[in-house]
């Protein structure tokens, strides 16, 4: 009966260790399965962009930098005919200023206008040179109410030379009495070390009718 007793008691002991040894044999591969399920849950997913969002590239290239050689300024200057107007801006204002120095008897204005090898024709008929226009200009004691050029056209010849036809309309009293005279003329300007030059001209008075 101890024989008996003995044996169901061992075989319950071999029993409980062997289901002992498969609970500890069947842990370490829950856990590692379990820590390789959570790595997989926590690790970001890359996400496609937004429609319409810019890459730090696109950002880059769309930067003021890059736009500036898009600017008014730079095609004003890569355009021929912005050029042509600032020329022409610029000898209109010379022409009214020269034509208005006449009412204020000022002789520097033509001085600083005329080039040194200048040649004109006078509406009196004679051909001068810079110092017989200047000298003529002091002659004048007229007194004038209005001298100003009423129409100006700039043409231009390559980008150092232009020709202004005009029409110059003056007011007055003079020796004879009161005055009002109108001048057809043709300037000739030339650029030269950046100043623009009158080199020739040639004027004449219309009839009065």
């Amino acid at each position: 009966m101890k024989l008996i007793t003995a044996f169901f008691a061992l075989a319950a002991l071999t029993l409980l260790g062997s289901a002992f040894a498969q609970e500890e044999s069947s842990s370490p591969s829950t856990s590692t399965e379990e820590k390789a399920s959570a790595t997989v849950e926590t690790t970001p997913e890359s996400t496609p962009l937004e429609k319409g969002s810019a890459t730090p590239a696109a950002e880059k290239s769309a930067s003021p930098a890059a736009k500036k050689s898009a600017s008014p300024a730079a095609e004003k200057a890569a355009s021929p005919s912005g050029k042509k107007m600032s020329v022409e801006a610029t000898l209109k204002d010379m022409e009214n200023k020269w034509e208005a120095s006449f009412a204020s008897h000022d002789p520097s204005v033509a001085q600083s206008y005329l080039a040194a090898d200048f040649i004109g024709v006078h509406p009196k008929g004679k051909i001068l040179g810079k110092s017989g226009l200047i000298a003529e200009f002091k002659k004048d004691k007229d007194t004038y109410t209005s001298a100003k050029n009423e129409k100006l056209e700039v043409h231009m010849y390559g980008s150092n030379a232009a020709v202004v036809v005009g029409r110059a309309r003056e007011k007055g009293t003079g020796k004879d009495g009161k005055f009002d005279r109108v001048y057809l003329f043709t300037d000739t300007w030339m650029e030269r070390n950046g100043q623009w030059q009158c080199i020739a001209s040639q004027s004449m008075e219309l009839p009065r009718r």
